[in-house]
């Protein structure tokens, strides 16, 4: 039964010893927030998010974090205030939606993106350059080259000046290097293993797939209506933070250079499915529970339903019977 197996994943996450609010909340702005106009009243995400145990104690601790952060700032409206995403918050969630309700994996031009360090940098600012590259999904291999096969370094550059370190661009090369300059596919692979955690990722993709798999096969078989609106909102809440946290480690590599079973694909397919099957009920939700400091719900725009759009050659990754 989809509502029993949905309601354990809810409890077993609400019944957990530590939980990363902040990462929540930052999930609950990307996916619900930031498509109805990108602010909430406190009291409401307090409301929202209390069924997955997170007390509201946590919530405003974690909140007042997020502002003292750079991704949330606070507009007041009388004895209330709304949460809003700063400019650089903003920024950081639409990198994000860009790649967790994409459809498919990205081509490859067979040209890899490369950012030489040239100039001293402090050890305060070789990790805080470290950080901000591994959030655009960049690999590092020898200690002063970052690499990518198919980000736009461009996007990276603007990233960087809206994580505050536009100070360390000029001692940045951007550079792009045909497939060819690093030899062979066996010198592709090697580099990849040197750069990336493959192995872990891979790992944590199949426990993903795995711990969902049976409440996404009980779905099809008696679809979402058997869920209450809220527990179709928090159920889609926590595929996507869940698959967020990991994509946050996925530099999201061309299919020639990852494994043919890679089981990112899996996932990235069961999000999609899970995300429009639970899509009309957990909207419903929101309509009621997604309210501004001054009273009103703001409706979901058009950005909510362009989410997972095209086709999928993956797609038949995620049905039953799929070898």
């Amino acid at each position: 039964m989809p509502v029993s197996l949905a309601q354990a994943h809810i409890d077993a996450f609400s019944q957990q010893s530590r939980v990363r609010a902040g990462s929540v909340i930052i999930s609950v702005f990307g996916d619900a927030v930031h498509p109805r106009g990108g602010r909430i009243w406190l009291g409401s995400l307090i409301r929202l998010l209390k069924p997955l145990g997170i007390s509201e104690r946590l919530i405003r601790t974690s909140v007042f974090r997020l502002v003292q952060e750079g991704w949330l700032r606070t507009e007041a409206h009388g004895r209330k205030a709304d949460y809003l995403l700063t400019p650089g918050g903003q920024q950081r969630i639409e990198d994000a939606a860009r790649h967790i309700y994409a459809s498919s994996a990205p081509a490859w031009d067979r040209r890899w993106r490369l950012m030489l360090t040239v100039g001293e940098l402090s050890a305060r600012e070789r990790e805080l350059l470290r950080r901000a590259m591994f959030w655009q999904g960049f690999g590092l291999v020898g200690g002063d080259c970052f690499i990518h096969p198919s980000a736009d370094l461009t996007a990276a550059s603007d990233a960087l000046l809206s994580e505050g370190l536009g100070e360390l661009l000029h001692k940045l090369m951007p550079l792009l290097a045909v497939e060819n300059h690093f030899g062979n596919s066996a010198r592709n692979v090697d580099m990849i293993l040197h750069a990336w955690d493959l192995e872990h990722l891979g790992a944590s993709y199949t426990a993903f797939v795995n711990s969902y798999r049976p409440l996404l096969e009980a779905l099809r078989q008696q679809s979402a209506d058997a869920l209450t609106d809220e527990q179709a909102f928090l159920l889609r809440t926590l595929v996507v933070h869940e698959y967020r946290r990991l994509l946050l480690r996925d530099p999201e590599l061309p299919a020639e250079l990852l494994p043919h079973d890679w089981p990112g694909n899996e996932a990235r397919i069961m999000c999609r499915e899970f995300y429009r099957r639970l899509l009309q009920a957990s909207e419903r939700h929101l309509d009621k529970q997604l309210e501004c400091a001054n009273g009103d719900i703001p409706a979901a725009q058009e950005l909510l339903h362009q989410r997972f759009q095209a086709e999928d050659p993956f797609a038949d990754l995620a049905q039953p019977n799929a070898s």
